[in-house]
């Protein structure tokens, strides 16, 4: 299974409380800074901010930007209903060391239309 649909499937698996794959792709000296917070976080912490989210979210496969054994690019967008709908794109950055994820950062950009009129694909598929 490729990288980015492993992560993919850690982070659904994630959403509905189930970690195990999450905490065997991240490495144990995972860090990342967060960069709506402005602190570092692990994957503890990762996890915590997942289990809280409260919003209704269907997220998109992500599409590889690029990709090597060292570095895995991704974006992705979601649908995002908070009461009203919502959609952003996303572009994470992961760095790997020994085949984990060692650090990673997250860019989000608020849209002003829903990304699926546009591209290959329907919400339907993610939900």
């Amino acid at each position: 299974m490729s990288r980015v649909k492993i992560y993919q499937k850690a982070w659904s698996l994630a959403l509905k409380g189930d970690f195990s794959l999450v905490d065997q792709i991240y490495h144990p000296d995972y860090r990342s800074f967060d960069l709506r917070t402005g602190i570092y976080t692990n994957i503890d912490d990762d996890k915590v901010i997942v289990t809280t989210e409260n919003e209704e979210i269907f997220t998109s496969y992500p599409d590889v930007l690029y990709e090597n054994d060292e570095f895995l690019c991704i974006i992705a967008y979601q649908k995002v209903s908070d009461p009203e709908t919502r959609y952003r794109s996303f572009i994470t950055a992961i760095n790997y060391k020994d085949g984990q994820i060692l650090s990673q950062k997250t860019t989000v950009q608020e849209l002003d239309f829903d990304p699926s009129e546009h591209l290959d694909w329907n919400w339907e598929d993610y939900q």
